[in-house]
C-alpha cells in the first residue's frame, strides 16, 4: 500500500521522540516478513512502532533516530531492485524513501551495523524495543561491543540502554487529530459491515457465510484486513469468549455473537454485536440484553476526563451484578455478589482495553500503583457481556445466550464520543435492521 504524501505529522512524532529522549540513539526495526508455507508468507503488516514514527510500510527496513549536536531521523531500507520488483512490485529504496518520507538520511539496509557503529559512536544512551526481538537484542549488543572496543580511540558506547518502548507506548496513548480521524472512518467502516451481517443472517447459514460478508464490506471501502481474527459465533458458541471456528451452522431463535472490525491506514476497530439470527428476541433473551446494554450505557458514562481507567468497569460491573440478581443467577444482596466475585461465572473479563494501531493498543493501565486518569484523546473499547453456560444454577431458558455489546470511545475535552454509535445497538434498532421483507 502506498502511504499519504503529507508526512508532517510522522516528522512531528519523531520530534516529541526526540524531546523525550534527551541525548542518545534510537534503533527501531519494522516487522520481519513471516512465511506461512514454503516460499509462501503471511500478507506483510509493519511493526506499529516503526510505521507511528516514519509512515513506511516497506518490510527489511529500520528507524535511527540520533540526538547529538544535530537531531537525525536515519532510514535503512531495501534499495531498489527492478528485477525484483517485476515479481514482488515496487520499492522506494533509500533516496526516494529519503525524499518522499521526509528522513534526513537513508541507506540500504545491508549498510546497517557498519553504520550503527558510527552513529552510535560517543552517544551516552542507547534505546531500542528491548525484549522485543532476541535477535534484536543480540545484534545491538554486538554493535555496541564493537564500538565499546574503539576505546583505546578515545571513542565511548552509549552506557545506558533504555526500552525506546517505554517512550512511544505513552505517545501513542493520546491520539492526535490525524490518528482520529482515521480512526472514525475505520469505525464507519465496521458499522456498515454489522449492518450489513445484520441485514443478510438467517438461520440455516454458516457462521463463515456471514464472516464473508463482514470482510466483503472491509475490502470494498480499502480496508483490506480486519484488525484481528473475527469472532461470528452463534448460539453456545457466543459463550466461549475467544471462538474463532466460525463453521457452524446458525439454529432459528438463537443468538449471534460478531466482534469484528476492520484495519484502515494502521489503525483498528472493533465492535462487537448480539442479535437474534431470526430477527426477533425471545422474552429471555430480551432480559439478559437489556441487562447488558443498561451496564455498556453505564460504563460510556463513565467514560470521561478526570475519571479513573477503572471507572467504566466498575460501573458496568454494578449494573450487571444487580441485573443477575435479579435473573436469579447470583444470589445475596449487590454488596455481596460484588464483594465475592459470583458474577464472575457469567462475567469474567474487564469492560474495555486502550484501542489504536494495535487492537490492545500499548499504554499502561495503571500508574505508580494507581489506575491512571482518563484524558483528552485517549480510545478506549466499552464492551461488558454476559456467558451463561448450562449449570444446576442456571434457568434453562437461559442456557447457551452469550451477550456482548462493544464500542470505541473517543475520550474528549467534554466528555467522549462513540466512534462506533452507527452500529444497530438496541433491541428496537437491531429488528428493524434485521428485518426481511
Amino acid at each position: 500500500m502506498r502511504v499519504m504524501s503529507d508526512h508532517a505529522h510522522f516528522q512531528l512524532r519523531r520530534r516529541r521522540l526526540f524531546e523525550k529522549m534527551g541525548q542518545g540513539i534510537a534503533v527501531i526495526p519494522t516487522a520481519p516478513e513471516v512465511a506461512r508455507n514454503a516460499d509462501a508468507h503471511y500478507d506483510y503488516r509493519h511493526d506499529s512502532h516503526f510505521y507511528y514514527l516514519s509512515g513506511f510500510a516497506e518490510p527489511e527496513a529500520v528507524l535511527v533516530l540520533v540526538d547529538g549536536k544535530a537531531m537525525q531521523s536515519i532510514l535503512f531500507c531495501r534499495e531498489k531492485n527492478p528485477e525484483r520488483e517485476i515479481w514482488d512490485g515496487f520499492r522506494y529504496g533509500p533516496a526516494a524513501a529519503a525524499r518522499h518520507f521526509g528522513f534526513d538520511a537513508a541507506y540500504p539496509i545491508a549498510q546497517l551495523d557498519e553504520k550503527l557503529s558510527e552513529l552510535m559512536a560517543d552517544q551516552p544512551t542507547l534505546y531500542y524495543p528491548m525484549g522485543a526481538g532476541s535477535d534484536w537484542d543480540a545484534r545491538l549488543l554486538k554493535v555496541r561491543e564493537a564500538v565499546k572496543a574503539k576505546a583505546r580511540s578515545g571513542i565511548q558506547a552509549p552506557s545506558h540502554l533504555r526500552d525506546v518502548q517505554e517512550l512511544l507506548n505513552e505517545m501513542r496513548l493520546i491520539k492526535d487529530s490525524v490518528e482520529q480521524d482515521i480512526m472514525r472512518r475505520a469505525a464507519a467502516i465496521s458499522c456498515e459491515a454489522h449492518r450489513r451481517a445484520m441485514r443478510f443472517t438467517r438461520p440455516g447459514q454458516y457462521e463463515y457465510e456471514v464472516e464473508a460478508e463482514l470482510l466483503h464490506e472491509f475490502c470494498s471501502h480499502g480496508a483490506r484486513h480486519p484488525a484481528y481474527t473475527s469472532i461470528v459465533a452463534g448460539g453456545a458458541n457466543a459463550c466461549t469468549l475467544h471462538y474463532v471456528g466460525n463453521d457452524a451452522r446458525l439454529n432459528d431463535g438463537e443468538l449471534l455473537l460478531i466482534d469484528a472490525g476492520c484495519e484502515l491506514a494502521g489503525y483498528a476497530s472493533d465492535i462487537t454485536r448480539t442479535f437474534p439470527i431470526n430477527g426477533k428476541f425471545t422474552p429471555a433473551q430480551k432480559d439478559v440484553y437489556q441487562i447488558v446494554l443498561a451496564a455498556q450505557e453505564a460504563a460510556i458514562a463513565a467514560a470521561r476526563p478526570g475519571n479513573s481507567w477503572d471507572a467504566p468497569h466498575q460501573a458496568a460491573l454494578r449494573v450487571l451484578a444487580q441485573g443477575f440478581i435479579d435473573l436469579k443467577l447470583c444470589q445475596g444482596s449487590l454488596e455481596s455478589v460484588l464483594e465475592t466475585e459470583s458474577y464472575k461465572q457469567f462475567y469474567m473479563h474487564r469492560t474495555g482495553h486502550w484501542l489504536g494501531m494495535d487492537v490492545h493498543d500499548v499504554g499502561e493501565y495503571k500508574l505508580d500503583g494507581s489506575w491512571r486518569s482518563l484524558q483528552s484523546g485517549m480510545t478506549l473499547t466499552v464492551e461488558p457481556g454476559c456467558y451463561i453456560r448450562p449449570a444446576d444454577n442456571v434457568p434453562k431458558e437461559l442456557w447457551h445466550i452469550g451477550i456482548r455489546i462493544e464500542d470505541d470511545v473517543l475520550i474528549t475535552a467534554q466528555g467522549n464520543e462513540v466512534l462506533t454509535r452507527e452500529a444497530p445497538k438496541t433491541i428496537e434498532q437491531i429488528e428493524e435492521e434485521m428485518r426481511h421483507e
